[in-house]
């Protein structure tokens, strides 16, 4: 079934799930693309540059969160959360979880090149299921 719209959720919103609304605007220009976080925050500069570098302008994303999208208005549910607890989404949505590591870190010892390779690991393995995704619904 070909979904009319998609939620992409993590936790802060501001790096997997924010990516993955950029690239799958890109990729299903026909479809609703949302994203939301439990906890949000703000978008991760890493996430708009790794974004960019696909011609994918994320500099007017703003985190979201969950509580403030209708549960009437998403067919599709996609969590991205690996190490931590995914937020719930109540509805009928149809639900899919694609655990990618969260390539934000508070560790001092990266340096912005090390940021950027998790950030663009990231973005390539949601675009690799979008893909996927792509190929099994449209």
């Amino acid at each position: 079934m070909t979904p009319n719209s998609i939620l992409f959720l993590c936790v802060a919103n501001s790096a997997r799930s924010q990516m993955a609304e950029g690239l799958a605007r890109q990729m299903f220009p026909c479809v609703r693309i949302q994203s939301a976080g439990s906890r949000p925050s703000q978008v991760n500069p890493y996430a708009i540059e790794a974004l960019a570098e696909q011609g994918i302008d994320a500099t007017r994303h703003v985190s979201k969160s969950v509580q403030d999208i209708d549960p009437a208005s998403v067919d599709l549910v996609i969590t991205l959360c690996a190490e931590e607890v995914c937020p719930l989404f109540l509805g009928r949505a149809e639900k899919l979880h694609w655990p990618i590591p969260d390539p934000a870190s508070d560790d001092p010892d990266l340096t912005p090149d090390q940021l950027r390779t998790r950030f663009r690991a990231g973005r390539d393995e949601i675009r690799h299921r979008l893909e996927r995704l792509r190929a099994e619904r449209f």
